[in-house]
C-alpha cells in the first residue's frame, strides 16, 4: 500500500491511500502544526511493527473517526498522542516522561498499552524526525509518497 500525503494550503493536508496502483481512501488531515496526525500513525506503526489505523486501513476496513475498538489499535493510537504532544513540545521531552503520560493515557482511556520501552520511543522519534524533513521540503501541493507494507506477525 502507498500513503500519498499532499500537503494543502489551508487548513487541511490530504493523505491519499493508494492500493495496487489504484485510489481507495483519500482523508483530509488537518493541520496541526507538525506533520500530519496520519503519518505519526504512520511512523509509529511502521516502527513499532503494530497495527494501528494503517494497518487497519491495509486490512480493508472502513476508515472512519470511530472505527471499532481493537487493543493492539487502540494502544497505537493513545502512543500516537504522545509523540504529538511531544511534537507540539518541541520534540524534545525527556523519553521517560513519554513512556508515563503513555501509561497515564492509556489507563484513563481504559486502554492495555503497548509493550514499549526507551529504545521504541528514541527509534520512533527519530523516524518521526526523518519524515518531520522531508515534510518540511515538500511545497504545498506536492506529494510525499510512503510505502506500508503489511506486518506478517498482524491475522
Amino acid at each position: 500500500m502507498q500513503l500519498l500525503f499532499t500537503k494543502g494550503s489551508a487548513k487541511h493536508d490530504t493523505m491519499d491511500v493508494i492500493r495496487n496502483g489504484v485510489l481507495s481512501k483519500s482523508i483530509a488531515c488537518p493541520k496541526q502544526g507538525i506533520i500530519p496526525h496520519d503519518m505519526v500513525h504512520y511512523a509509529v506503526e511502521s516502527m513499532l511493527h503494530k497495527r494501528g489505523f494503517i494497518g487497519r486501513i491495509l486490512d480493508g476496513e472502513t476508515t472512519s473517526f470511530q472505527m471499532m475498538a481493537a487493543s493492539e489499535s487502540d494502544g497505537v493510537e493513545r502512543l500516537v498522542e504522545v509523540f504529538q504532544a511531544d511534537g507540539w513540545s518541541g520534540w524534545c521531552s525527556p523519553t521517560t516522561d513519554m513512556l508515563d503520560l503513555y501509561q497515564v493515557t492509556c489507563s484513563a482511556r481504559q486502554c492495555e498499552p503497548l509493550a514499549i520501552q526507551a529504545d521504541d520511543i528514541e527509534a520512533v522519534r527519530q523516524r518521526i524526525m526523518e519524515l518531520t524533513a522531508q515534510w518540511q521540503l515538500v511545497p504545498v501541493g506536492k506529494t510525499l509518497a510512503l510505502q506500508f507494507e503489511h506486518n506478517p506477525h498482524v491475522p
